[in-house]
This record gives C-alpha cells, structure tokens and sequence, in this order.
C-alpha cells in the first residue's frame, strides 16, 4: 500500500457535464479549456466547493493543442476551486475520463486523497490544423541559425505544399483504417443486421427524449453557450428515416451516419470521494465505483475487431469482482457505432468465441435488453470523444441511486488503439 493499511469505499457524489453539441454548431467558436472549465464549474456550484482543495483532479482530451499541456489544472484554477488543489491530463482514447475516475477512484481508496474530480472534454470545431513536417523542419532550421545567412537560406527551399494544412483524422496509424471502416469489418465478421443497427439506434434516441423530458438530466446538464439541450438528439426519428440512409464508409456496408455516432464537441466532470469526506460536508454518496479494468486487443493484425476489447476487459473484470454478467440492473455500453455495441453483446453470447478467445467453458450469456443505455447513448446523446466516461459515470449513478432495488451497473466502453475501459458501480 503506499498510504494507507485497508481500502476504502470510493463514493460517487455527483456529476455535471454541458450539453454535448454536434461539431461546428454551437461551440464552434469555443474549445476544450473552456467546456471542461464549465463543466469544473457546474460541480463546483452544484456541490458548494467555492474555495476547497480537493485532493487531486483528473481529465483529459483526445484533440489538444499544444497550449493545453497543462489542461486540467488551468482548468481547476477558472474553477472556483482553491488554487493549492493539482491537476494532471491523462489520455486513453475515448476511455480517457473513465480512465480519470479509476485513477482518482484508486487514490481515494488507498487513502491518498480524500476527494477528487475526475472529467474529459473534447473539441471537434476547434481542432489543431497544422502543417507538414518539411516546414517545421524549416522553420527549425532557421530558428537554429547563429548569423543572418543561417537564419536566412533554410527560407530558400520554401516551397507552396509547405503551406497545405495537415488536418486531424480519426484514423488508426497501424492499418490506416477510419473507425467506421474498422468497425465495418467487425459487422461483417459477426453478421450484423443493418435493421438491428437501426433500432438500436432509434431506441439511443428514444430514450434519451424520454430522459430528457421527464426531467432526468436536469440536475446532470448545466446550459452553455445559450444550449440546454443535447442537440444531436433526434426525438422525432423513426426507423424508417434511418433505414433511408446511405453506407457512409463502405457502398455495400451497413454503418451510416444515423447509427453511428457523430463528431460531437462537450466536457463532462464527477465528484469522487470518501464516504467520510462527503457525510463532513452533507453532500449526497449516489453510488459506490468498485472495480475497473483497461484491456488491449491485436487489432492491427486483424486477429481481433479494433472496438472488441471490452468484449474481453468485461470478464476479467467480472472474475475480480466474483460476478456474472446477469447480475447487474443497468448497462452502460457505450455506442461508438450501433454495430459495435451489437457485435460485443453477440460475442458474449457465443459459446465458440468465449471459448477461443476467453478461455471460457461457458459463454458469459446475453443480457437484459431494456436495461441497456436506459437514458440514451452516445449515438443520441453524442460523443465528445474524452468526455464520454464521466458523462456515463454520473448518468448510472444516478440511476442506481434512483432505484431502490437496484444494486450494481456496468459500464463499458471501446477506444481508439483497439482499447477498453470498463467499471463496475454498486449501491
């Protein structure tokens, strides 16, 4: 132990995040330190922290600048926060503010800290355009120089491609594949109905309306920017509608851009801490987070699909914890594409692939249908890429702690590089 002799219970007290935006709408004109400052903000006033150290915060973004080095703690000290709490920027893909709460979650446990924030923002509409590496090169070259002409003649190779603008792409460096692309063959490999894909994407919608009209995220979503709604949620969809789409990565496939999910900008924050820290301060304990667990696959070789590793992060997980994946009230699986979520649940239940894969004698066995994503997903809700995790977080803590007799729920979530990040939360 490196602090303390027993492990304690890592207490959810609540999460805030702003209305996640589809790219270039109503955020266009603003970027991650300002989403994830709000959304640092929108605990701070939620929870009355105004001038408290907490021990540690936690965040990150998949698409930075290189101004955001220091990310998270510029954004602890526009929070309201006390200047003396730290922050450090983490990045695991799309598992980064998950990743976020187990690290904080870890350090509460071993008596560390005492109380932490763990978040994650992405901007897709204020993304870093730069430019090739021969004029960087350039550019250092002359930087270099010791006398005028140094400086100068690097200038005389300038050329007009130098100013081509290299623009960001959500494409894995070891196939050279977009994730739609990959996740194509994954459908494929697991014969994934396209009508599947659709309803499960017209139930993300559905459901997400619903939550959002009964009043479920009122407490959950502060406005920004003069948004209060998500606004990629589509509440007047029908299957229909998405069946009329067209493949967007493949002629012949079956992904499009009504069941996948979109380019999305947003931040999101939780509060973590010890139950004694919370009862100290009166603040509420919605749920408990127990276990987490990080998996890798070899996707690169094609052994495995890009998105498929919490298909194998879920069950080692499930052994520490001594369950099944039947003992759970709610999942939270998060929708990168309807096809991703259907080939993960459909792996579970084959006896073949959890055999070969997992080592299992036994499949893991199918779950509850209408206990999946029941507030919406990210297909609906959207997904800014690092932001995703503590949006999930706060939503099934809430939920459990809504339910009287409900005592866990799962979490899982797939990531660029072929990674997952899931976690178990309990009552």
């Amino acid at each position: 132990m490196l602090v303390g002799s027993a492990v304690r219970r890592v207490a959810i007290v609540g999460g805030v995040r702003i209305p996640f935006a589809r790219a270039h709408t109503a955020y266009a004109r603003t970027g991650n330190q300002e989403m994830l400052t709000a959304a640092f903000r929108g605990v701070v006033d939620r929870f009355k922290l105004q001038g408290e150290r907490l021990g540690d915060a936690a965040a990150g973004a998949v698409i930075k600048h290189t101004k955001d080095y220091n990310l998270t703690r510029e954004c602890v000290l526009s929070s309201g926060l006390d200047p003396q709490t730290p922050g450090v920027d983490l990045q695991r893909a799309c598992g980064t503010s998950l990743e976020a709460a187990v690290l904080i979650g870890n350090k509460i446990a071993l008596g560390q800290i005492d109380s932490g924030l763990a978040g994650g923002t992405d901007s897709i509409s204020d993304a870093p355009i730069s430019y090739p590496r021969s004029y960087q090169q350039l550019l250092l070259a002359s930087a270099r120089g010791r006398t005028f002409y140094q400086r100068l003649s690097p200038w005389f190779g300038l050329r007009p491609k130098h100013f081509k603008p290299v623009l960001p792409a959500v494409v894995e460096p070891r196939t050279g594949l977009s994730m739609g692309q990959s996740t194509e063959g994954m459908a494929k490999r697991w014969q994934i109905a396209r009508e599947d894909q659709d309803r499960l994407a017209y139930e993300s919608h559905m459901k997400a309306a619903a939550a959002w009209r009964d009043g479920f995220y009122d407490d959950l979503v502060v406005d920004y920017l003069g948004l209060k709604v998500d606004n990629n949620m589509r509440s007047d969809t029908s299957i229909e509608k998405l069946a009329k789409l067209r493949p967007s990565f493949d002629a012949n496939g079956t992904i499009t851009a009504g069941n996948s999910t979109p380019l999305t900008d947003g931040a999101s924050a939780v509060l973590l801490a010890s139950e004694e820290w919370a009862a100290k301060r009166n603040l509420p304990v919605l749920a408990y987070l127990r276990y987490g667990k990080a998996w890798g696959v070899d996707f690169a070789s094609g052994k495995e699909g890009l998105l498929m590793a919490p298909a194998y992060a879920v069950p080692a997980m499930l052994a520490d914890a001594g369950l099944t994946l039947q003992d759970f009230d709610y999942y939270e699986i998060h929708e990168a594409f309807a096809a991703q979520v259907l080939c993960t649940l459909k792996a579970w239940e084959s006896p073949e692939w959890c055999r070969d894969a997992l080592g299992l004698s036994a499949p893991l066995g199918g779950i509850d249908r209408a206990r999946l994503n029941v507030k919406g997903g990210s297909i609906a809700i959207g997904h800014p890429f690092a932001a995703t995790g503590t949006r999930i977080v706060s939503t099934l803590a809430k939920i459990l702690a809504g339910d009287p007799g409900a005592k866990r729920g799962l979490i899982s979530a797939c990531t660029a590089g072929g990674m997952g990040v899931t976690a178990i939360l309990e009552r």
